[in-house]
């Protein structure tokens, strides 16, 4: 089966490389901003270097999607925090962009990934494939993954029997060591050591955190047997048992203390507007109303079953967020607290920067 992968130097779209190639049956067109070097997993896909934000995305993409049997979209942006424009031209408009030339070039199987972040809030509740999809207001993320999804609906709707196939993917949080690195950069000013995370004596978080969590090698997983399956609709993805604010506290090997998700957040804001943290407080009123989410139907139709504890991959990641371990690909390179240092003297605060 030939396979287009957009956004395949990420967290998710290395672990699908991983996934896909280890039988070999696959031929595999991956698309990305940046282009890796090179090195396992990346090796083994034809690369094409396309920015979804711009404008001629579309027309881009018409190269590597010719002859491909069904595309994976994974593109998506979480910076810079501040230029939610760029973000929805990204997330929103690069899924209108890839729905386009994926039409235009007669694709069979447009495989998106989506989020839990697309559900409505619903904290502490297990929710099926068809609840409410709109989103939390004060994170821009939220808002655009169930926009998104909109752009879906509204096209099969249009398109009827004719419609390409097309499956959703609502994942928990996503999480693997290689992407250790790239993660904390979302969380953590690069000019603060990566070892402080397991240094801390205390955690300062609400108790009443649970939020679903899911291994990227699982995810992967669940979007191959998708992809190779041909099933159309939603399916949710996460590990078990849900994360709640001990198991992050245990990971840290820090104490945990309760402090109102109110506080987090304003707290959150006030370094986020002084441009100091990366981290949009939106982040912090997600975590407390996402929705725990129903796996029925991945386990039932797609015989899915996580491999990774969700604990274990939560300390597995800590950890290596800790020794600053990375991937090949830009997007999870080993971040470099020097390298931050420098860009904070010379660039400006964070959020005032331009993309490279």
């Amino acid at each position: 089966m030939r396979i287009a992968i957009t956004g395949a130097s990420g967290n998710i779209g290395t672990a699908l490389l991983r996934r896909l190639t280890a039988g070999g049956e696959h031929e595999l067109v991956a698309i990305a901003r940046r282009i890796p070097d090179g090195g396992a997993p990346y090796a083994a896909a034809s690369w094409h270097s396309v920015d979804l934000a711009a404008g001629d995305a579309a027309a881009r993409l018409a190269g590597p999607f010719a002859g491909v049997d069904a595309v994976v979209h994974l593109a998506w942006a979480f910076q810079p925090s501040h230029d939610v424009d760029y973000l929805r031209r990204l997330g929103v408009g690069g899924t209108a962009a890839v729905l386009q030339a994926a039409r235009t070039a007669g694709v069979r199987h447009l495989v998106h990934m989506s989020s839990v972040g697309a559900y409505s809030a619903a904290p502490h509740r297990r929710v099926d494939e068809s609840a409410a999809r709109d989103g939390i207001a004060t994170l821009a993320y939220s808002q655009h993954k169930a926009e998104a999804e909109r752009l879906l609906d509204a096209y099969e709707r249009e398109a009827g029997a004719s419609a390409m196939l097309v499956s959703r993917l609502r994942p928990g949080f996503v999480v693997q060591p290689d992407a250790a690195s790239g993660l904390l950069r979302y969380g953590l000013p690069g000019f603060v050591p990566a070892r402080i995370i397991t240094l801390l004596p205390v955690l300062p978080l609400d108790r009443k955190l649970s939020i679903p969590l899911v291994h990227s090698d699982d995810l992967a997983d669940g979007i191959a047997r998708v992809v190779e399956r041909r099933l159309p609709g939603a399916f949710n993805f996460a590990g078990e048992p849900p994360i709640t604010r001990n198991d992050i506290a245990e990971a840290m090997g820090a104490r945990p203390v309760h402090v109102p998700a109110k506080v987090l957040s304003l707290l959150a804001a006030a370094g986020w507007h002084a441009r100091l943290q990366a981290l949009d407080p939106g982040w912090i009123d997600l975590a407390f109303a996402v929705p725990l989410v129903d796996t029925t139907r991945a386990r039932t139709e797609l015989d899915w079953t996580p491999a990774v504890d969700s604990r274990e991959a939560l300390r597995e990641t800590v950890q290596a967020m800790a020794h600053r371990r990375g991937a090949g690909s830009p997007v999870l390179r080993v971040r470099s607290g020097l390298d931050q240092l420098r860009k904070l003297v010379t660039s400006g605060p964070l959020g005032n920067r331009r993309l490279p």
